[in-house]
């Protein structure tokens, strides 16, 4: 298994992609956070797979861009994202632990649970904790593939295909705003140091090892 993730390094996004479609589809599904790397993945995956299934965690207090960004992406691609609720309903407030450690991973698992893979939209240069991330790698955490087509995709290669084929992105991005979470835990900057601003957090708990 070492050759086939060492072989796959050397093939574009697209082949990346196709070679998981062709080994685990249709129990992948392509995990959906409507920023600009995920436009581009439901562009190329609905190409090979039209009945592919793309999937997002609502949190309910995402910024109201991203859900714009949502009803226009499935409007345009006609792709039904599937939605895996992590709303709090307890009263308690809101924290990067509570959401980002607790909900969102509760429900990430709840949606890996009957899947072969996952696909994301990870890319080396976003921040260090993800510089060695491969293109496909076995997620031991959750038990299934974890496929990462974009891994070794620039800034500009993405905003060049995105201006390509005319995808739908979300505005934050030209606000400022690299990674975009929720609302109340992103703030704009370069990479990801607009996440989590001022805790001494570098990734939400879904891509955690």
């Amino acid at each position: 298994m070492r050759s086939l993730t060492t072989d796959l390094e050397a093939l574009g996004a697209q082949e990346v992609l196709a070679h998981a479609v062709e080994e685990h589809h249709p129990r992948m599904a392509l995990a959906c956070s409507f920023q600009k790397e995920e436009a581009v993945l439901v562009h190329m995956l609905l190409g090979l797979a039209p009945e592919a299934r793309v999937f997002t965690i609502d949190t309910g207090v995402l910024f109201p861009e991203t859900y714009a960004t949502w009803r226009e992406l499935e409007q345009r691609t006609g792709v039904e994202v599937e939605v895996i609720d992590a709303l709090s309903r307890d009263g308690r407030p809101w924290g990067a632990e509570r959401c980002c450690g607790q909900r969102k991973v509760a429900a990430l698992e709840a949606m890996l649970g009957g899947l072969d893979a996952w696909v994301t939209g990870l890319r080396r240069e976003q921040s260090p904790t993800r510089a060695a991330a491969p293109k496909l790698g076995w997620d031991e955490r959750h038990g299934l593939w974890k496929v990462s087509p974009l891994a070794d995709w620039t800034e500009d290669r993405v905003w060049e295909y995105l201006n390509e084929h005319d995808l739908p992105y979300n505005p934050l991005h030209d606000r400022g705003y690299a990674s975009i979470g929720c609302a109340p835990c992103t703030l704009p900057g370069s990479g990801r140091e607009g996440r989590w601003a001022g805790q001494d957090k570098t990734e939400c708990g879904l891509h955690s090892p």
